[in-house]
Formats: C-alpha cells, structure tokens, sequence
C-alpha cells in the first residue's frame, strides 16, 4: 500500500481478511456494527431493520456486473441523492472509480473457491487532504429482504451499496448522509476543487453572452474529467415537489454529457446546419424525466439523423435519464455544482498548474497577537486575528484558482454540531518584501473577495497581476474554532507559505549587529511631468527605493512620462536617523540614466496622508529641484508589530 494512504480507524484490510480467511469466517466489523448506532445518531429514530449479507438476498453476489455504468442505481428511502448525484459521475470515469474501490478484482466474490471470500471490502476517499482508505463488512440494512438505502438495477451487484456503507461509516451514521451537496461526495471521491455556480444570480438564463461563456467553461471541465452537477432551490416550494415540466426540486441531478448536436445536412460544398448546446441529465431516482423541449419522445429528435442519434446513446425510456438544451437547463435549474479535477501532471497536452496545499485552523486565543479567529473583513478590529498566507505572483499577470475547505462536519451530528460554517477569504497585494503577520491595513489593497457560504468548500478563480499577495481564510463571525485546507493552484509556482511571526527574531545575532527600532511602510503610486528621455518624447521609468543597505525596484513603465507604479515596500530600520530616498530611473539598453529622488526622515511623526513631492536632483533634501512629482505614502512606526 502506498504510504500516502492513511487508515480509517487503523484497520489493516489485509490482515483482517487474512484472518477471517484463516478462521473460516465472514468479518464482522466492529467500528462499524449491524446495529441502530450505525443507522442514526437520532435516538428517536429507529425502524425495524434487518441486517443481511448479499449471499442471503441472492444467488451469485457481485461487486459489479458487466462494469460500472451511471444506471447502476437508485437512491432507495435515505435523502442522499446527491451522494447518487456524485456516484453516477464517478461511475463515468473507469480511472477515478478505480481509486475509490482499489484492486476491484482481488475483492470480487469468486465462486470457484468461496473459501476465500470474507465479507470484507475497502474503499478510499480523499479527505480533507489524503487518501483514506475504510474497511467495510458485508452486512447491509433492508426491510422485507429489500436493501433499504441505495441499491443497484441489477439485482446481484453490490458495489454501490458497499460504496454507501463506507461512506455513512466515515460520516458516522447513514443518517448523518442525509441532505448535502454533490460536490462534496465529488471531491471526496477524486480530490477535485469544488465550485458552486448561482444561475439566477448569475442571470445565466437571460444574458446569451453568459451562458455561451458557462456552456464552454462546463464542456471543457468535462472533457477534462470533471463532474458537474444542478439542483432547483425551493424556496417557498416543499422539496420533492414535481415541477410542471417533470423536474424535481431539491434534488441532485447528474449532467453525463455536454455536447454540441448538429441538426440538418451537411452539403459537399456548404453547411445547411445549426448547432444546438445539449446537456443530458440523470435522476438518481432512475426514473422521473423532463417533459419539454428535447425530452425522450418529443418531436424535435425527428431532426436528428439516426448516425447522431445514436452517436449521442438516444433511448426513448423512462430511466432517469433525459437530455435538454442548455437555454432551458439554465433557466429551470438555480444552483450547479462544479468539480475541476485540476491537472498538476507535466506530462499532459492540457495546460498544467502548480498546486499548493495547507492545512490550517481557526483557533481561539484571547491575547490578539496570539488570536486566529477574527473573523470576516467587516470585523475591522479583529480580521488580520485570522491565520495569514502569503505567495508570489512571479509573471506579470497570472491566473490563480484558490478552494478553501473545511473539515467535514457530519461526524458532529450526533452532537448537534454538524452544519457548516461560513466561511471564505480575502486576498490582498502586499508590500513586495512582506515576511511578517500584517497587523494593520493601510497601503495594502484588497484585490479579491471569495463569495462566503456554509458550504464546505469556497472557490475563486482571479487574474493577478505580478506581485506578492497575501490570503486570509477566515470564518464569516470571530471566534469560530475548525480546521481547514487551503488549495491555491497558478501557472507558475508560488511558493504558498504561511505567515506566523509578528516581527524580526531577536537573536544573539541581534546583538553584534543591531536589532530593527522602527519599521516604515511605503507604497510609490506615480509620477507625473518627468522629463522626456527618448526622441519620440517618451520615457521607460521605475522607481528603485533605498533604506539603509536595502533596495527594492519596481517594473519597469514603458513610453510614458507619467507612470503609475503602485509599488508597495517595508523596511525594519536599525538606524533611525538614516533617510529612505525613493529614486526614479530611466531604463535604458546601454545604461540607466537617473532622473530625480526624493529623501525622507520617515518617522513616526510625519504626515500619514497621501502626499506628492517634487523630485531633487543627487544629494540630500537640499538639492536642486528637477522636473516631476511623485506620489507617495509612507508610515513609520517604532512599534514594530504595529503595521
């Protein structure tokens, strides 16, 4: 076994079967008993099951039949039909599948020599971070000599509901699987990165623009392995409600296919066609279908040739499955949920990224400096009280994919603590040299929100420009103590990290060499009316700052006399009497030529406000004046964990 795979309750597979095998018995497991506290962790719920291994239901038990296929199953009476929702994805995927049920051949029964079958199997799920695998025994709930909870079409496979056992086992209770997301069974079978989409708020169903941009981004998220699946929200309706058009509400819908349908004849010399965007859908119930537009026995198939037909799988039954365009599933569902299985290989034609991961937690301490749950941004006194993350934007823009998650909070039901807490993140641009906790926001700008939610998992995909930048994941309200991971994907690597000093280290180094007394913050915004450097009356201007023995540089501003830099700096000064200069250059092939300063006491005492100096020329504040201004703002502070 791979030692990246951890052990649900430190059961060993191959031990436990070996055993059983050894004793001439079937594995009864006791993490997980035949019993009613593996049902509920309602103790007012109970019901008269009857638990039974599949040889007492029928003849010839298998895990799987013929394969896996996304019409394996029904939901049966638990309302978990977004763990079926996520089940018929995954059953679309042979490489994902596998993951989850590994050596799916060494745990198949075989009746050419029962000896060896235990009543054991193993399944894996990607938690919060790793690989676990959980153990199962055999013994499944039902009432009347019928499965009661997810089951599959074909009366002698298993594999689904075996699946469903291990599932309820991590989360505690099959009751704890009642109600939830998609996305989250999605993510727990692949590892993917979560996102939930809004398509009211997002007036996808209105705007074409949108919903062109939303059917690309779906069918190549698709292509590339992802999973999407859609629900109809219901306020003021009671879930389970039919719509007129034969949709559920407040159910998990699986979308199996994304296509592009060509209707009409193609000619040798000319393409009489139109393309209709398509998505097919599937009810976990296994029947129940859209009656519009596109539905099984509508008269808009008659305009597909029968190649195309059967090119797209077409079946006129009722089997839960059911196609429709995109318009209308944009306008008759509300909520989709995406999951990206992101591509980290370098071996791939697709475009790769860089992934980071942390875990991390919110954690309550009354001491500020010490404190790591503060909250959202509205809670201005105590937000930077969260834990804070810094990386690098190394190109000049970069696309960033950031899922914040955290832990999984079924197993808390039966304490009354199982809902979701809100969360999110914010991302801001920092000074270039940053090392330490930001106490104080003042130069910084705040570049991206991530939408809060009580879902387990926030996502946000931005454009950054270069820069170094730091996140902070936080609960909406203070004081909310869980554990999460933070994934943040780019182009190039980042070199994601997280920030836990206040302030330099005082060290016996520190001693020889001096300790930092002050620490001054500067942002450079612009510079106006330089002089013109080049014929065509332009200039190619940065800005190099200098405190003491060191110096940070901006991008260069190409052709122009009046550059905006919006450059960020930080420096802990061990000699206060020592001036900052912020200098602007002109860059140039052979040399750069220096076109002005301006020299700063920088103390705590001066003006905090915006301000604009006039450039001087080599030398100190007294020097002669040159042409241009520049705009800048700088902070001191003798307090070194102030800023």
């Amino acid at each position: 076994m791979s030692s990246s795979v951890q052990l649900f309750r430190d059961q060993k597979y191959p031990e436990l079967k070996g055993q059983c095998i050894q004793q001439g018995r079937l594995f009864e497991d006791p993490e997980f008993p035949a019993s009613d506290e593996s049902l509920y962790y309602d103790s007012a719920t109970r019901g008269k099951v009857e638990w039974k291994r599949p040889k007492d239901l029928c003849e010839d038990p298998r895990l799987l039949v013929n394969g896996m296929s996304s019409h394996d199953f029904h939901q049966g009476r638990l309302g978990n039909c977004w763990f079926v929702a996520a089940c018929s994805c995954l059953a679309l995927r042979k490489s994902l599948w596998q993951q989850v049920i590994p050596d799916y051949n060494e745990q198949e029964w075989d009746p050419k020599t029962p000896g060896k079958y235990a009543g054991i199997f193993r399944f894996r799920f990607w938690r919060f971070g790793e690989w676990t695998e959980v153990v199962v025994d055999d013994l499944l709930p039902t009432e009347n000599g019928e499965l009661i909870y997810c089951r599959s079409n074909v009366r002698n496979e298993f594999w689904s509901a075996l699946l469903e056992k291990a599932y309820a086992k991590l989360a505690g209770s099959y009751q704890a699987l009642d109600g939830g997301c998609a996305a989250e069974a999605l993510v727990d079978f692949t590892g993917a990165v979560a996102e939930s989409i809004n398509l009211a708020e997002g007036k996808y169903g209105e705007v074409i623009s949108e919903q062109m941009k939303l059917f690309e981004d779906l069918m190549k998220v698709h292509k590339r392995g992802g999973f999407i699946s859609c629900s109809i929200s219901s306020p003021g309706r009671p879930s389970e409600a039919e719509t007129e058009m034969g949709l559920i509400v407040g159910h998990a819908y699986s979308v199996t296919a994304i296509r592009k349908l060509r209707l009409g004849e193609r000619l040798v010399f000319s393409f009489k066609e139109e393309k209709l965007f398509m998505v097919r859908l599937r009810n976990p119930w296994g029947k129940k279908e859209w009656h519009g537009a596109w539905s099984d026995s509508s008269e808009e198939w008659k305009k597909v040739s029968d190649s195309e037909r059967e090119n797209l799988g077409l079946t006129v039954k009722n089997d839960g499955e059911f196609w429709m365009t995109f318009e209308d599933w944009c306008k008759n569902f509300t909520d989709v949920d995406i999951c990206r299985t992101v591509n980290t290989s370098y071996f791939s034609l697709h475009k790769t990224w860089e992934k980071e991961m942390i875990r991390g937690a919110w954690a309550k301490h009354p001491e500020p400096l010490l404190n790591r749950s503060g909250g959202c941004f509205d809670n201005r006194e105590t937000f930077l009280q969260n834990p804070q993350y810094i990386f690098d934007v190394k190109k000049a823009e970069d696309k960033v994919l950031v899922s914040l998650q955290q832990e999984d909070r079924r197993k808390y039901k039966k304490e009354g603590k199982g809902d979701n807490i809100t969360i999110g993140f914010e991302i801001l641009k920092v000074e270039d040299n940053r090392r330490y906790r930001l106490h104080k926001l003042t130069v910084q700008e705040r570049v991206a929100t991530s939408p809060y939610s009580n879902t387990r998992s926030v996502f946000l995909r931005r454009t950054l420009q270069q820069g170094r930048y730091v996140l902070i994941p936080t609960t909406y309200i203070p004081g909310v103590p869980t554990k999460f991971i933070l994934r943040l994907y780019t182009d190039v690597s980042s070199k994601l990290r997280e920030l836990k000093a206040d302030r330099p280290e005082m060290t016996c180094w520190s001693l020889l060499c001096g300790y930092p007394r002050r620490v001054t913050q500067i942002k450079v915004h612009s510079a106006e009316g330089l002089q013109k450097q080049d014929r065509s009356g332009g200039a190619d201007p940065y800005v190099l700052i200098k405190c003491e023995n060191q110096s940070r540089r901006s991008p260069v501003q190409h052709d122009t006399t009046s550059p905006v830099f919006n450059m960020q700096v930080i420096f802990y000064r061990k000699d206060i009497d020592s001036p900052v200069t912020i200098q602007v250059w002109n860059s140039n092939l052979l040399s750069d030529q220096f076109v002005g300063q301006a020299v700063l006491a920088a103390s705590p005492g001066d003006p905090r406000e915006q301000q604009t100096l006039r450039l001087r020329g080599r030398g100190g504040r007294e020097a002669a004046e040159v042409p241009g201004h520049i705009t800048v703002k700088v902070l001191s502070s003798d307090d070194l964990a102030e800023l």
